[in-house]
C-alpha cells in the first residue's frame, strides 16, 4: 500500500513560482535533470573510495534518456547513488528543507529581481521538472541497498512513495509531458520535448561537457552497445592537462564555441587555486567579431558550473574592454540566483574577474616581450579596444598603458615605456596630438617646433584616444601634454627671431586681425611653435580637437564653447607680406583674415565653412 503524504502546506505555491517566475527557460528542466544524474554517479564515486562494498556499482557511470512518444514520457535515468526511503521524503518531499516559507520569500525576491543565492541553499533544480510535466515519477534504489522506492507527485502538493521494481542502483525521473500550456499564466510549452532532435539540441547546448555519457534512445529500440553514440562529447579540454592537449584540439574546441572559420591568434589556459577556485580556456580571435562595437552586441565568455552549461556571453566575468575574448570559465561554486541563469554579482565574481583580467594582461604582456610580430597584428585588430580600459578599469590603467603601442611624428611606432627611455634631456613631458586622421596629423603645422627640437609627439587617430588621455592626465610621472595647446612649453622654448617678432608687433598686424575676427577667435598672437607654415589654430582652455567636437555633437552631449586662438607665424613669408600690406591705405583686413582662418582650418583637416567664398576671395587677393 503507497504512503500518501503532504508536502509541507506552501508546496503548492512554491510549484507554481517554479513554474511561472522561476526559469526564463523552459528548457532548463533538461539540463537540471542531467546536472542532479551528474551530481548521483560523483557522489556514489567519491563514495566508493571510502567504502570498498560500493567499488563494483561505481563503474562506468552513465545517463541514459528515453522517450516514449506512445505514452507521453520523458525519462532520465543514471545509476549512480540513488536514495532509500528516507532519503526520497528527504530531498523530494520537503521542498526546501531550510524553510519553505523562507525560501516562498527569496523566490520571490529573485522574481522582483533581487538576487538570492539559492540553488545551493535550497537545492531546487528537480522541481523544474513541472515546467513541462504535470505527473513526475521517481524509482529509485540506494547502491548496497536491498530495496527499491517510488516516489510520484503532480504537484499539487502532495506525494505518494511506494515499493518500487528498480533492480538496479541509481534513479530514473518519469516526466508525464504537458500536452501544452493551459492557460496565459504558465509557461508555453510549444517545442516537443519528445522530439530527438530538439533533446539533442539542448543537450549539446546545455550538458555537452558533463563528464559521463549522455546516450538518448527512443522507447523501443534495441540496445546495440557497440553501436552506441553519446550525444555529448564530454570533451571538456579545460580539466585535462594542457600537456595532454594537441593544438588541433584546442584549435577545434575554438571553433566548436566562437562558431569562427579561423584558427584563434592565441590562447590562455588558466587554472586558479586558492580563495576562488576555477578554470578557463580563453581565446583571442584572429580577427574582430562582427559585433565588437555594437552596443547591444554579444559579448563575454561561455560560463559552467562543473561542466554544465550555465549560460552564454558573460559579461560579468571578463571586463567591457577586453569583449574580444572568447571562451569558457568553469567555477565549481559561484554564486548564482535560484534558475542558475543569472550570475549574481559578489565578492568572488569580482576576483574571478580580477584573476582573468590579470591573466590576459599578463599574457599580451608576453606576446609583446616574445613574439612582436603577433603582438602588432593583435594591436592593429584590437588595440582600440583594449585602450578603453585605460578609462574604465583604474586598478590595471598602469599595465594597459604599458601595452599601448602609438604612431609618432617621427613615422615610426612606440610605446610610453620606450619614449620616457628616449626623451631627449630637459624633456619632461609626453607630447601628443589628436585628430581624426593618422595623415593630417602628420602633416600638421603643430609638429614643426617639435621636429626642430627633435621631440617625439604621439598621433592619436583613434575616437577613444582623446577621452583616455584626458582621463589618464600622466604616465608614470610624465604628464600628457596637448601639441595644441595655447600656453605650450617646450624645452629651451622655440621662439621666432626678437627683430622679426618686434616688426609684426610694429605693423599692427596683430590687432588689425583680431578687430576684423572678432568672435569667431579668443585670441590673434604671434606663434612661438610654428617654424614654416604661416598660421594654425590652438586651443584655449579645455583640450578638444574639432573632430572629438563633432564627435559629442552627434552624441547629443553638451560640448563646452569652443575657444580658438588664431596663431601667425612672423618668420613665415607670406605673414611678413601681409604686415607690409597692413600698413598701406586700403588694406582689408577682413578679407585677410578669412584667408588665414581657412588655411588653418586646412591645416587641422577641417573643411572651410563657405568653400565657394573661401576660393572666390582667395583667387581676387592672388590676382593682386
Amino acid at each position: 500500500m503507497a504512503e500518501r503524504m503532504e508536502f509541507q502546506s506552501e508546496a503548492k505555491q512554491v510549484l507554481e513560482l517554479m513554474i511561472n517566475s522561476v526559469y526564463s527557460n523552459p528548457d532548463i528542466f533538461v539540463r537540471e535533470l542531467i546536472s542532479n544524474a551528474s551530481d548521483a554517479i560523483d557522489k556514489l564515486r567519491i563514495e566508493s573510495l571510502s567504502d570498498q562494498a560500493l567499488a563494483e556499482y561505481a563503474k562506468n557511470g552513465r545517463i541514459d534518456i528515453t522517450i516514449d512518444k506512445e505514452a507521453g514520457t520523458l525519462t532520465f535515468a543514471d545509476n549512480g547513488i540513488g536514495m532509500d526511503h528516507d532519503e526520497l521524503i528527504s530531498y523530494l518531499g520537503t521542498i526546501a528543507r531550510s524553510g519553505t516559507g523562507e525560501f516562498i520569500r527569496a523566490m520571490q525576491e529573485a522574481k522582483n529581481g533581487v538576487n538570492s543565492d539559492l540553488i545551493g541553499q535550497f537545492g531546487v533544480g528537480f522541481y523544474s521538472s513541472f515546467i513541462a510535466a504535470d505527473k513526475v515519477t521517481v524509482e529509485t534504489r540506494k547502491a548496497g541497498g536491498s530495496e527499491s522506492w517510488k516516489w510520484e507527485s503532480t504537484g499539487d502538493g502532495s506525494y505518494t512513495i511506494d515499493k518500487g521494481d528498480r533492480e538496479t542502483n541509481g534513479s530514473a525521473i518519469t516526466l508525464h509531458m504537458k500536452a501544452g500550456a493551459e492557460s496565459e499564466d504558465e509557461h508555453d510549452i510549444t517545442k516537443d520535448y519528445l522530439s530527438e532532435w530538439t533533446l539533442r539540441s539542448i543537450i549539446k547546448e546545455y550538458s555537452d561537457f558533463v563528464t559521463y555519457p549522455i546516450y538518448l534512445k527512443e522507447s523501443g529500440e534495441k540496445e546495440d552497445k557497440e553501436e552506441e553514440k553519446p550525444v555529448n562529447s564530454m570533451k571538456a579540454l579545460w580539466t585535462r592537462p594542457q600537456s595532454d592537449i594537441s593544438d588541433e584540439e584546442f584549435n577545434d574546441f575554438y571553433r566548436h564555441i566562437s562558431h569562427d572559420w579561423e584558427n584563434p591568434m592565441e590562447r590562455i589556459f588558466y587554472k586558479a587555486e586558492g580563495v576562488s577556485e576555477f578554470r578557463a580556456l580563453l581565446f583571442i580571435p584572429s580577427h574582430p567579431p562582427m559585433d565588437l562595437f555594437y552596443q547591444d552586441g554579444k559579448h563575454g565568455v561561455q560560463l559552467y558550473i562543473r561542466r554544465v552549461f550555465i549560460m552564454n556571453d558573460c559579461k560579468e566575468l571578463i571586463p567591457e574592454y577586453m569583449r574580444f575574448i572568447k571562451g569558457v570559465v568553469d567555477s565549481e561554486d559561484l554564486s548564482l540566483n535560484v534558475s542558475r541563469e543569472m550570475l549574481q554579482q559578489d565578492r568572488q565574481t569580482a576576483q574571478i574577474k580580477n584573476s582573468l583580467t590579470k591573466k590576459v594582461l599578463d599574457t599580451l604582456r608576453k606576446m609583446m616581450k616574445d613574439m612582436p610580430d603577433s603582438y602588432n597584428k593583435f594591436w592593429q585588430t584590437f588595440g582600440v579596444v583594449l585602450k578603453e580600459g585605460i578609462i574604465s578599469d583604474f586598478r590595471h590603467r598602469e599595465e594597459i598603458m604599458k601595452l599601448c603601442i602609438f604612431d609618432t611624428s617621427d613615422e615610426d611606432k612606440t610605446t610610453l615605456e620606450d619614449y620616457v627611455i628616449n626623451m631627449p634631456a630637459g624633456q619632461d613631458k609626453i607630447y601628443y596630438l589628436a585628430g581624426s586622421s593618422l595623415k593630417n596629423l602628420l602633416n600638421s603645422p603643430k609638429l614643426e617646433a617639435f621636429r626642430k627640437k627633435n621631440i617625439k609627439v604621439l598621433l592619436l587617430s583613434d575616437p577613444v584616444d582623446e577621452i583616455w588621455v584626458n582621463n589618464a592626465r600622466k604616465f608614470d610621472k610624465y604628464d600628457f601634454v596637448s601639441a595644441a595647446a595655447e600656453e605650450l612649453k617646450l624645452p629651451e622654448g622655440v621662439k621666432a627671431e626678437p627683430k622679426e617678432t618686434e616688426e609684426l608687433e610694429k605693423s599692427g598686424l596683430v590687432k588689425k586681425l583680431k578687430d576684423a575676427l572678432g568672435n569667431l577667435v579668443e585670441d590673434v598672437k604671434i606663434s612661438g611653435r610654428l617654424v614654416d607654415s604661416p598660421v594654425c589654430f590652438v586651443q584655449k582652455g579645455e583640450e578638444i580637437s574639432p573632430q572629438m567636437r563633432n564627435f559629442f555633437k552627434a552624441m547629443g552631449q553638451n560640448v563646452p564653447e569652443e575657444r580658438k586662438v588664431l596663431e601667425i607665424n612672423p618668420e613665415n613669408p607670406l605673414i611678413k607680406k601681409i604686415a607690409e600690406e597692413s600698413e598701406k591705405d586700403g588694406f582689408n583686413a577682413g578679407e585677410w583674415s578669412s584667408v588665414l582662418m581657412g588655411m588653418a582650418a586646412i591645416a587641422d583637416g577641417e573643411p572651410v565653412p563657405d568653400g565657394k567664398k573661401f576660393t572666390e576671395l582667395l583667387s581676387r587677393l592672388l590676382e593682386k
